[in-house]
Formats: C-alpha cells, sequence, structure tokens
C-alpha cells in the first residue's frame, strides 16, 4: 500500500493486480477509477489555478501543464480560490479530458523563455537577434540588425564562442553594399510581373520591361530586400514574422522587429510608439487614435485554380510601409518602401 497526500486531504492508492482501484475525496467525489485516469495518479500538483476568462482549470507540475475544460458556466463557482476553503480547486470534474498540455523547463510556465540556439545549429548561417527600423523625417529610412553567428577560426581548435555584431543597410544601397553587410543571400527570386503598372500612368506601361526587379531572400534573418533592375539599389524591405496559418509559414524564421511610430495627437507633437512582431493590428490603430484607410485584400492565388488553404489577409498603409495582417490582427509581413523618385507617386495599395 502506497500512500499519498494531498492538501487538505488524504487519499490511499492500492495496486493489487488485476483489481481496479477507486479513490474519493471528501465529499465522495470520484477522484481516480480504472476508466478515467487522471494525471494526480501519478504526479503531485505544485499549484492548481482556474482561469473564469477561459473557463480552464489548469494543473501544474514542475515542467509540466494540464489544462482542463469545464463543460458549463454552472460548474465555475466550484472552482473559485475561496470557495469550499481552496479544497474545491482539487475537484477536477469526473470524465473531464485534457484541452492542452504544455512541456518546458523550469518550475512555471509563465516565466519559460526559449533556449539560445546552441552553436552546433548555426552551420555557418547568420540569424537576427532583433532588427530596428531606421526613421527619417519622413518615413523608414534603412535597418539596423545586431546579428548572431558563430564564431570562426584556424585549426581545429577554433574558437567556439558566439559572436554579436550589429550592420545596417539603407534604401539607396547598392547590391554590393548589401552583400559587404549581410553575406549572400540563400536565394535570389526575380520578379516576372509588376501588378501595380496597371496604375501607371504611361502609355508604355503593357510593354514587357527587359528586365525585372530581383530580391535577396535572407530566411535566416527573416529579411527579404529588393533592388530596382536598372540601378541595383535598395528600394523595399521585407520582414516577416512567420506566424502559424500564413502562406509563408515556416520558410522564414522570425523576424524580431522593432519599427517606431509617429504619432498625431494634441499636445503630442513628435511622439513615437513602438511596433513589434507581437503586437496585434488592434493595439497599432488605438496607439494611433485614428482608424486606418480600408485595406487591400491580398488573395496569394496566382491563378483562379490556385486556392490559398490560408485564407485572405489583409493589407495596411500607413507612413510608407504596408502592414499584412492576418484575420486573427497578427502582422504577417511589413514592407518598407523608401522615398519616392521625383516626379513619381507612391501607391500606398502596391504588395510585394
Amino acid at each position: 500500500m502506497k500512500e499519498s497526500s494531498f492538501p487538505g486531504s488524504s487519499v490511499q492508492n492500492e495496486h493489487k493486480e488485476g483489481v481496479a482501484s477507486q479513490h474519493s475525496l471528501p465529499g465522495g467525489f470520484v477522484f481516480t477509477t480504472s476508466d478515467a485516469i487522471q494525471p494526480c495518479r501519478f504526479l503531485l500538483p505544485t499549484l492548481t489555478v482556474y482561469n473564469s476568462a477561459e473557463q480552464l482549470f489548469h494543473l501544474n507540475f514542475r515542467g509540466l501543464s494540464f489544462s482542463f475544460q469545464l463543460d458549463s458556466w454552472t460548474e465555475a463557482p466550484k472552482y473559485e480560490p475561496n470557495f469550499a476553503h481552496g479544497l474545491a480547486s482539487l475537484q477536477i470534474p469526473h470524465g473531464a479530458t485534457v484541452k492542452r498540455m504544455y512541456i518546458y523547463s523550469g518550475n512555471s510556465l509563465q516565466d519559460t523563455k526559449a533556449p539560445v540556439m546552441p552553436l552546433s545549429c548555426f552551420l555557418g548561417n547568420v540569424y537576427a537577434e532583433s532588427v530596428d527600423v531606421l526613421r527619417d523625417g519622413t518615413g523608414p529610412s534603412g535597418l539596423r540588425l545586431r546579428l548572431l553567428a558563430a564564431g570562426c577560426g584556424p585549426g581545429l581548435l577554433a574558437d567556439a564562442k558566439m559572436r554579436v555584431f550589429e550592420r545596417s543597410v539603407y534604401f539607396g544601397d547598392s547590391c554590393q553594399d548589401v552583400l559587404s553587410m549581410l553575406g549572400s543571400p540563400h536565394k535570389i527570386f526575380y520578379k516576372s510581373e509588376d501588378k501595380m503598372k496597371i496604375h501607371s500612368p504611361s502609355p508604355h506601361k503593357q510593354v514587357p520591361s527587359k528586365c525585372n526587379d530581383y530580391f535577396f531572400n535572407y530566411f535566416t534573418l527573416g529579411v527579404d530586400i529588393l533592388f530596382d533592375a536598372n540601378t541595383h539599389k535598395v528600394k523595399k524591405f521585407v520582414l516577416h514574422t512567420n506566424y502559424p496559418g500564413h502562406y509563408n509559414f515556416n520558410i522564414y524564421h522570425r523576424c524580431e522587429f522593432k519599427i517606431p511610430l509617429a504619432i498625431k495627437k494634441e499636445n503630442a507633437d513628435g511622439q513615437t510608439e513602438t511596433c513589434t512582431t507581437y503586437s496585434k493590428w488592434d493595439n497599432i490603430q488605438e496607439l494611433l487614435g485614428h482608424p486606418v484607410e480600408k485595406p487591400v485584400v491580398l488573395h496569394r492565388s496566382s491563378s483562379p485554380n490556385n486556392t490559398n488553404p490560408f485564407g485572405s489577409t489583409f493589407c495596411f498603409g500607413l507612413q510608407r510601409m504596408i502592414f499584412e495582417v492576418m484575420q486573427n490582427n497578427h502582422i504577417a509581413s511589413v514592407t518598407l518602401y523608401g522615398p519616392p523618385r521625383p516626379g513619381a507617386h507612391l501607391k500606398t495599395a502596391e504588395l510585394p
């Protein structure tokens, strides 16, 4: 016979071959039966929490947490912290199934952080720890990247430390400038068409171009850089957040960007607020203090027979930037544009 105690109750577990055991808590509530095995039968919880907003009952262990869904709001009062001197927090409804399970390192799920990538996983690649968007008086002017790379040295006793360094790239930088700052891209993509030619006032807009703009794709940085086909200078940056449920999910490493937004409010001249990878579009509109113009719907289907299983996204133009927003209000990507050339007009509806 093995005895395990919980706060405010005592439960005895009998282990006999061929005999199904059944145990009860005070009040006759069934705790464990042969057909409903609970996690508490094998582990002692360190903390139990009831989230009334989500109707979830969290059972926490060291490095492991389970979340149970309550069947109805009528059961909620039994799990409040002050009910029955706190003993009712141990009463998980009979037959309740686990809705979520978290496996993590440490004592608290809220304090858990992703571990640092080991040097053995770099494999010669460079990763971005953070990307700051630089601004001038009119809008974004470039990027400042804090980069991580594995140290290198001659012979077998190579430097095994992580190198941290900063690089900056700006609109108007040449292709050679970018290569010297960031190194060779993982891929180069040539645009086959320009969707915005239909808005051009030129009568030659239907004439095919002899050369196409091209992207430098830096997948481990989460950044794309577009170069003009004629001048070979930077004209656009695209920052990817790599959220699940997006068309490009798991192609790019998440870009941890910070974008200063100019806020125009009364008695707040020159004030800026920061938009990050984890900001939601609703919060950004609240910071701006006014709604943004209606979005352009982006389907990402190249032909009528090609469907996008992830659904459409919405593109909002703001301060020489285009925010691609998913249906759950998360930002999927941010496209930064340089200052317009003399005589040219920047179209806020232009898509990457």
